[in-house]
């Protein structure tokens, strides 16, 4: 599961790029109780959204240049220009290069052998994100891909990261975990785009916990998102459903089941 307590190959931190900020952030303010604060500014328009004032997630103006309206979500590692240079020994690629953020540490931006595109963060001044894992906070990442198992390959050699298999009613799941700390720590899934129920983009997608799926759903389309998946229930896991904002970009909402024992 996901905790604070960040350790190398963990999500620490995710954030959504889009042309019109001003409307993603009235969106995901009436979604999730998200209050947007500007990084000042020297950080170029970036801020962070806050839930109850800790940091749930970051977000920026992007331009069509820059691609797409998209969320990315960032793995903590201890050396962010050693994890640009595993990439592309490992068949990936560099889209950005590392680059130190003020004090408070180094990001870079790769993509894996597929194209697909994903962030590291070196922290330094800040860990990572302030929430995790509660009501409108991430609690789970999830990649969607054509090879799992090039995908493994890739995220094993780059982040250290461990898969296992998981059975569910009708099927199994490639789960993912930070390497050496066990199935208990794992933070999200491989999942094949030809075993996904209902088509949907490929790469990283990020799952932000509710209390009532149908009832998130209900109010994005008043706020002017689109669903991509309708709300569904998963066998021991929870209900889930995938939305996109006004802007476009693609996220899910999951409402676990409570954890036995």
């Amino acid at each position: 599961m996901l905790t604070t307590r960040y350790v190398t190959g963990a999500p620490n931190w995710v954030d959504v790029g889009a042309s019109d900020l001003d409307r993603v952030t009235a969106f995901y303010g009436g979604l999730f109780g998200w209050r947007f604060r500007s990084a000042g500014p020297e950080a170029g328009g970036y801020g962070f959204f806050e839930l109850d004032g800790r940091i749930a997630a970051g977000g920026m103006r992007t331009t069509a240049e820059q691609g797409p309206p998209s969320w990315t979500v960032y793995f903590q590692t201890p050396d962010a220009r050693a994890a640009a240079q595993a990439s592309g020994q490992a068949h990936g690629g560099v889209l950005a290069q590392p680059m130190d953020v003020m004090d408070q540490g180094t990001v870079a931006i790769l993509a894996d052998r597929a194209g697909l595109p994903f962030g590291v963060w070196q922290p330094a001044g800040l860990p990572g994100l302030g929430v995790v894992g509660e009501s409108g906070a991430l609690c789970w990442v999830e990649l969607h891909t054509a090879d799992v198992a090039a995908a493994a390959a890739y995220y094993r050699a780059v982040l250290g990261l461990e898969t296992s298999a998981v059975s569910f009613p009708g099927g199994s799941y490639t789960s993912v975990n930070p390497g050496g700390q066990g199935e208990d720590a794992m933070f999200g899934g491989v999942v094949a785009l030809a075993d996904d129920p209902e088509p949907t983009e490929s790469g990283w997608l990020p799952y932000f916990a509710v209390d009532d799926t149908d009832a998130t759903v209900a109010r994005a389309r008043e706020l002017g998102g689109t669903v991509a998946m309708a709300p569904s229930d998963i066998p021991d896991v929870g209900r889930v459903a995938r939305i996109a904002d006004p802007s476009g970009a693609r996220f899910a909402v999951l409402r676990p089941l409570p954890r036995q024992g």
